[in-house]
């Protein structure tokens, strides 16, 4: 079946559907990730967003039902150079195509996606439509040019859970699948977390730390999480604007509280809270291989990243330390305070997909929880 992505600045790209018919708008990013699409298609902080793969060869592992982040898709569509039907991995479930076509998602193969790259790098990041019913370039063009964008959109709201919830899966390892959390003697450290479009692996990273989870909305408010006597607050990543929603001001609330960690959106929030401002990148970063500069270690990590805002440092005060640098474009990748037990990262340090370099964060959080007790 044919399909057609058209951006708002009426470049027009045809190709053939391998998901489900039909029309998808949204912002078109690319995401340079080797691996890890089904990751990537799982992960809530792209609502709202059309991905591009660089890689060119995309499907060749299939799906499964473990390496999701969430319940479903949350992009609104995909974008590969060429797409393989056929899965050669031993643990593919079903075809890339099949998974897509089931959860709505309409999908676009055999265009020249380092074209496209070169387009968003260039001009940034910009609204486009992908359709297989519509086939008339001047009509998707116009419905791009029509689409409200990401600033001033809380898209969160679109994302988050509807109740509080626990949460036990710890990491996954290779013949055991996902663990438990560990029965010891000692009380572990009890962790609320903000679901603002929270991935999995971040939980189970948590676990695996040796905290106890439990999981709240996005606009519980501030006495209620209080309430429950948290050793610590965590803040997750998700889609849309930061400086829209309640979202900043609760957190305002529980600064100085307990110990923060945040990790995406839930650091351009923590920014927001201490009295920042954000901004809009050009196109944003989203993929595995971001090295980012650890100014407290001196240490340069390769990290996973998903963002398309960035809090701006000259706004906060001078308690607020500037922890981690971007090597590519000299953005914020992380804060801290200097006298409050609070620290956030722009970056993913749970991977999935992408390195490990910065799973170490998790333990740290863990030790300012338990030296604060």
């Amino acid at each position: 079946m044919k399909a057609i992505l058209a951006l708002a600045d009426g470049t027009i790209f045809e190709g053939r559907s391998f998901g489900a018919s039909g029309e998808a708008i949204g912002e078109v990013v690319f995401n340079t990730s080797m691996t890890g699409y089904q990751e990537i298609l799982t992960d809530p902080s792209y609502r709202g967003q059309l991905v591009a793969m660089t890689y060119p060869e995309i499907g060749n592992v299939g799906v499964n039902s473990e390496d999701v982040e969430s319940i479903k898709p949350f992009l609104q569509g995909f974008i590969v150079k060429e797409y393989w039907d056929t899965p050669s991995n031993w643990r593919a479930q079903q075809s890339l195509s099949q998974y897509l076509v089931a959860h709505g998602i309409p999908a676009i193969q055999g265009i020249d996606t380092r074209a496209l790259v070169r387009r968003l790098r260039e001009h940034g990041a910009q609204e486009a439509v992908l359709s297989t019913t519509d086939l008339n370039p001047e009509s998707l063009v116009a419905k791009a040019k029509a689409s409200p964008g990401l600033i001033g959109r809380d898209l969160v709201r679109e994302v988050t859970c509807a109740a509080h919830y626990e949460w036990e899966e710890s990491t996954w390892a290779l013949e055991k699948g996902y663990g438990k959390a560990p029965v010891t003697k000692a009380r572990p450290p009890f962790v609320v977390a903000y679901d603002y479009g929270i991935k999995r692996n971040i939980l189970r990273n948590l676990v695996n730390s040796g905290c106890r989870v439990c999981v709240v909305p996005a606009t519980a408010p501030a006495a209620e999480v209080l309430a429950m006597r948290p050793d610590g607050i965590f803040l997750s990543n998700g889609p849309g604007d930061p400086d829209v929603g309640p979202y900043a001001a609760i957190v305002r609330d529980l600064v100085g509280e307990r110990p923060i960690f945040g990790i995406c959106l839930g650091h351009q929030i923590l920014g927001l809270a201490l009295g920042g401002r954000t901004y809009k990148l050009k196109f944003g970063h989203h993929g595995g291989n971001q090295p980012v500069l650890d100014r407290t270690t001196g240490k340069v990590e390769i990290t996973a990243q998903n963002h398309g805002f960035a809090v701006d440092i000259d706004s906060l005060g001078p308690e607020v330390e500037l922890t981690h640098v971007n090597l590519n474009d000299q953005t914020v990748e992380g804060l801290a305070h200097r006298r409050l037990p609070l620290f956030s990262v722009q970056y993913h340090p749970e991977s999935s997909p992408g390195p490990h370099d910065a799973n170490y964060l998790f333990d740290r959080f863990v030790a300012m929880m338990t030296t604060r007790s």
